[in-house]
Parts: structure tokens; sequence; C-alpha cells
């Protein structure tokens, strides 16, 4: 049987001759920077085997395999031009595009600027290896993040040599090619995945075009030692926006996109690359060393689905350099190990901004400025094993974060400027194993969330930054628990309570987003997540989200209203995911998921409610081999039941028109199809 995913790993109990209790094969996380045990990690941590989530999927975005994750929640799968919404304990989910609150790595180089802005769209799916999810404060490990890390592994250096080629076709006119080879001589390997992406989608002006590569090359002079490359590259000619509508013409044609959108071609155009340079050594005593080089280069073009001040882009270097080092000691006979490391980033960004009437034609500059954003971080933590069972956690992290405009449109004023933002976040935490069974663990942290660059943008129009708005900070609490109950049944849940002072929230002017701080807010969640081998070829899946997310003190300015007590928008109470997965010896394998959503708000004022949903998938698929190949025959449906819904909700959008107006709502695809077929060898 193939395990189908991190936590059916128990099932490996049955291998233990005349044990009933699962015995969980060892597992390491490398997210939290140093390598350890899960079981000593005290955090909320999943570890997803991307081999298995992935199996039969069209590979569109990173929810299809991150739904299962309690805690998380994410919407816009279906708009390539705002990205993927990811948020992790309500952070991120103000962000109108890419992901905020969360620091994404791939391969541990930063996929988030140092204004704390991040963007997937440059993650190849079929790269991806492993992903590990760390829910909670992350500053203390990589700064400037309040609501945790995703951590992605792409293709692991080979042992053998192999190629694979896949097809992929679906309704609204998907379809998908990937190729990708790996091999291995002595100390030396190479691996490459290229992949092209041509779809329609459902509603208009949602076409995207994509393609991009993956490749890595590595030389390992000895056991102790080894040096990789990394090379990413992107190029997306189109992703089209089809904008928010109001909730009548959602109710009148869910296909339609906005007026704008469809007169001004509304859309992004991008082209990126990334070089990065790991080097790990092993061989100094029993420390490990890893230093981390990259450089990346983003050109970006954007036309916003309204007039006016609305066609953006810039070129973009980012670069900078990861120092850490873990070093193991004892004292009085018990192992320590302290880590501490050094982040440096770079972001220099060369924006326009431009003016366009309703017929798209360009009939002023806006903006012409060069704007610079510079982060240094400083962290140390500790692994101390205070008894056999119990460890103890603890660290620090300062960090130095300065912005910079340079205003090269002088006719309206000199609007340059300059902001720096110091911090210091702490954490503690203890993971007490009752048994190789059981783990309890506790963790208290805080943690720092700055605004970007956009965010920062000035409602006054005078330019420069918005001089009221400042960082939020938060203070999280956590009580966890990972066992093993029963005959191979596998737990997760999670208690926390996590205290926002000054929290970023958004609002509309006259067409553009701009930022307040919200006062005070408090997040109160548990998080289930359990697993069942039920048989050798059944596996059933359950995680629940249950979060109060509300505002406890704030006043909002743009709707002149008090809305303290009112639930944070965007976000449901509950959150349902439910899978059945089946697998037999001779290669044929089903999926049924199910993933519902209590109801939620589209504004601050809770006075648009947008009611539950529920979405039923079906995957499955069979494989076989011929000789020396192995092939994959694969399908699917989306959406079985072909319920209506939203796939992202535009929060506080246009929040300068009456609530009737408002373009809040961005209408998912009905029932869809997709199948696909890959030949290995």
């Amino acid at each position: 049987m193939k395990s189908p995913s991190f936590f059916a790993l128990l099932v490996l109990a049955s291998q233990a001759e005349g044990n009933e209790t699962p015995i969980l094969e060892p597992v390491s996380v490398t997210s939290t920077r140093m390598e350890r045990p899960l079981a000593d990690t005290p955090a909320a941590i999943t570890v997803i085997e991307a081999d298995r989530r992935q199996q039969a999927q069209p590979r569109l975005q990173l929810d299809e395999s991150l739904n299962r994750v309690p805690g998380l929640y994410l919407q816009n799968r279906y708009n390539f031009a705002q990205g993927l919404r990811l948020s992790s304990r309500g952070f991120g989910a103000r962000s109108p595009f890419g992901v905020r609150g969360l620091r994404v790595n791939v391969d541990g180089f930063p996929e988030t600027l140092p204004d704390g802005q991040s963007q997937l769209d440059s993650i190849d799916l079929f790269a991806v290896e492993q992903l590990t999810i760390l829910r909670g404060p992350s500053s203390l490990l990589y700064g400037n993040a309040t609501g945790g890390v995703v951590d992605i592994r792409t293709a692991a250096q080979p042992v053998t040599e192999s190629a694979s080629a896949t097809v992929i076709g679906g309704n609204d006119a998907l379809r998908q090619a990937n190729v990708q080879a790996s091999s291995q001589h002595q100390r030396n390997h190479q691996a490459f995945i290229l992949t092209a992406l041509d779809y329609a989608g459902h509603r208009e002006q949602s076409e995207v075009r994509k393609y991009q590569l993956t490749a890595q090359a590595g030389w390992q002079p000895d056991e102790d030692r080894a040096l990789t490359v990394f090379l990413t590259a992107m190029d997306t000619p189109y992703a089209n926006d089809p904008g928010g509508l109001t909730r009548q013409q959602a109710h009148q044609d869910r296909h339609m996109a906005t007026r704008f959108s469809n007169t001004l071609d509304a859309g992004q155009t991008v082209d990126q690359q990334r070089l990065g340079l790991h080097y790990r050594d092993d061989a100094l005593g029993n420390a490990v060393i890893n230093a981390r080089l990259f450089v990346s280069q983003r050109d970006f073009q954007q036309q916003l689905p309204f007039p006016g001040s609305s066609l953006i882009d810039y070129h973009r270097l980012f670069y900078g350099a990861r120092l850490d080092a873990t070093l193991p000691f004892t004292v009085r006979d018990r192992p320590h190990r302290l880590l501490v490391g050094l982040d440096a980033d770079r972001q220099q960004d060369a924006r326009g901004r431009h003016a366009v009437n309703a017929n798209g034609a360009i009939t002023s500059v806006t903006a012409d400025e060069d704007q610079y954003a510079t982060a240094s971080g400083v962290f140390m933590q500790l692994d101390s094993h205070v008894t056999d069972n119990l460890m103890l956690t603890v660290g620090a992290r300062t960090d130095r974060l300065r912005m910079t405009i340079d205003d090269h449109l002088l006719g309206d004023g000199d609007n340059s400027g300059e902001r720096a933002f110091d911090e210091t976040s702490y954490s503690a935490g203890l993971a007490w194993q009752l048994s190789r069974h059981h783990t309890l663990y506790a963790n208290t942290g805080t943690a720092f969330e700055s605004p970007t660059f956009t965010e920062l943008a000035n409602p006054s129009g005078a330019g420069g930054f918005n001089p009221a708005l400042t960082s939020q900070t938060a203070v999280n609490m956590e009580l966890g628990v990972r066992s093993s109950l029963l005959d191979r049944l596998y737990l997760e849940a999670a208690l926390f309570r996590v205290d926002v002072d000054d929290e970023i929230t958004p609002y509309d002017l006259n067409g553009r987003t701009f930022y307040q701080n919200a006062g005070k807010t408090r997040r109160d969640g548990i998080e289930i997540s359990l697993e069942h081998a039920t048989t050798d070829q059944l596996t059933l899946a359950l995680s629940w989200t249950w979060s109060d997310f509300r505002f406890v003190e704030f006043q909002d300015n743009q709707q002149q209203a008090d809305v303290s007590g009112k639930r944070l928008p965007g976000l449901p109470e509950h959150h349902l995911y439910a899978e059945a997965y089946w697998q037999n010896e001779s290669g044929l394998f089903a999926s049924l998921e199910g993933i519902f959503s209590s109801h939620r708000y589209a504004e601050n004022t809770n006075v648009t409610r947008v009611g539950s949903e529920l979405l039923i998938n079906l995957k499955g698929g069979k494989q076989w081999r011929l000789g020396e190949q192995t092939w994959s025959l694969f399908a699917g449906i989306n959406n079985l039941l072909d319920r209506e819904y939203y796939s992202n909700l535009r929060i506080n959008a246009n929040s300068d028109r009456p609530v009737s107006e408002r373009g809040y709502f961005e209408p998912g695809p009905g029932l869809g199809y997709y199948a696909g077929v890959t030949l290995n060898w």
C-alpha cells in the first residue's frame, strides 16, 4: 500500500509483529531552520508529501494540496492576475493580491520580499516535493510575519536517472503540459522541470498563459559538504483579471467580467528569474552550517479593472543572503543545540503608474519613483533537553527594515520619503513526550508585520508614505497535542489565542485600496486533524477549524462606524475538510473530498453576509507498469454538485460606494472536469 499522506505513516504499525499501537516513522522538519524531529517541535506543523497529495490533481494552485491543513483558508484560485490568497489563523486574509502575513520559502530561498509581500505565481507545482506549514508567529525564524511559514521543497537530489511527461486537458479550454528529467553521476546530480499552462477560465477576461522552468545542479565533494545551484524562470504573457462583481451582477451572470475589465483589458504580464546558491557543511565538528545567496529579477505590468490611476509597472531586483549554524553541545550530560544566524535582503523597484480613461488611453503619468527596502535580522534559538522527554525551546530575533522612496515626478512636489522599523521578537516553548505515541506542547511568542510599499500609499494624494500607518504586533499563545490513538488513528490538535495591536486593514477610496491600523483584534481558535488508516486500502481524513476572529477596539473612519466586536471580514467561523482515499495493489485509486465553509462577511461593518459553501470533488485513476515504463491515467470532477459559490471575496472593496454597488464577489466555476496522462521512464 502506498501511504496516502504523511500522517498515514502510522500504518507501519502493522509491520511491528504483535504490536497493536501504531509506530510513527520518525520525521524531521527544517522549516524551523534547525533540523530536528517533529516530536521535539513545540508548534503546530503539518508536513505534506506532494507525491500523494498531487496525485490526479490539475495542479493549478496550491489550494489543491493545502485545503486539508487546519488553520489555513484559501481563496482566489481562479484569478491568476490576483494570485492565490492564503491566510493562516486569519493573517493574510486582507491581501487583495498575493500573500501577506506569512513567510514563503522555496528550497530555503525567500519568496517573501523585505517589505512582507509574497507571490506564489513563480512556484511550479509539478516541481514540489514537500510542503511544510508552520502555523503561528514566525518573526523569530524569518522576521516580518505574524501568520506562519510555508516551506516548499522542490525536486530532491535524484538517486537514479528518471524522466516523465504529463499532459492535462479539461473544460474551459484547460491545457497543461510538463516534462522533467533528473540524473546522478558519482557525486554530481542534475534535474530540470518545464511546465506550460494555457487556460481560458470560466469567466470572461480570465485567460492565462504561463511557462515555468525549475532546475538544479549539485556537487558533493564528500559526505559532509554539498553545493547546489538553483534556477527558476517564469514567463506569463498574460493573466487577465475579470474583476469583482456586485451581488446583483453575480446572480445575473456568474461568467461575466466587470465592464472596465473588458474595455481596459485588465490583467498583467510577468517575467521573472531567480538564481540561488546553497552550501551545506557538516564537517566542522558536530556543527551544521548553511549558507545561501540568491538574486532575482521581475518585470511586471498590470492594468487594474477601473479607469483612473490604474496602469502599474515595475522592474524589481531582489537579492540577499542567509547564514545559519547549528551548534550541539552537552551540559551536565544533557544535550543542547544552539542555532544562530543572520539574514540580509535588498529590494529595489523602479516603479511607474499611469492614469487611463474609460477607453484605456493613457492620459497622464501619476507616479515615477524608485523604491528601496533593506532588511536585516540576527537571531538565536536554543533547544535544551531538560529531561529525556521534555524539550525547552527559547529564542530571540532583532530586525531592522528601512524603506525609501525616491520620487522622480516632481510636478506635484517632491514626494520622496523614508520609513524605518526596528522590531525584536521572542518565543518560548515546551514539548513533552508522554510516550513515543503522544506529545504535548505549549508555546508563546511575539511577532510583527510591517506595512508593504503598496499598503503605505498615502490616501491624501500627496505621495510618499502614509505617516499614520505603522506595523502591527502580535502576541501568540498555543497549546497542542500530536498523538496516535487506538489502532491506526492519528490526531493533531491545537488551541490558540493571538492578540494583535494596530492590525493593518484595507479600505477603498476612489477605486484604489488604502490601509489603516485597526486598533486591537483578537483571534481565538481550535484546529483539529484526524487521519485513520481504516484498512490497508482505505484511509479517511478529517480536519476542522473553529475561528473567532474579532475587532476588539476599532473606529472605522472610512465607514464612520465603531466596529468593535465585529468579526474580521472574509473568514468563516467553521472550516471543514473531509476525504476518503482508496487504493489497491493493482494501481487503481480514487479520492472523494468535501470542503465546507460557514458564512463570512465582506467588510469590517459585517453588513454583507455571504452564505456557507460546500464543494465536493472526485478524482481517481490507475497506474500500471509496462516494461521499464510506468503509465498513469487520471481524471477528476470539481464541484460535483454544481453548487454556486464565490471563489474569492474582495474584502472592503469599493467601500466608498453604497453597499449594493460594491464589487466584492468573484464567482467560482460550476461543475468542471479534467483528465490527464503521465509517462515515467
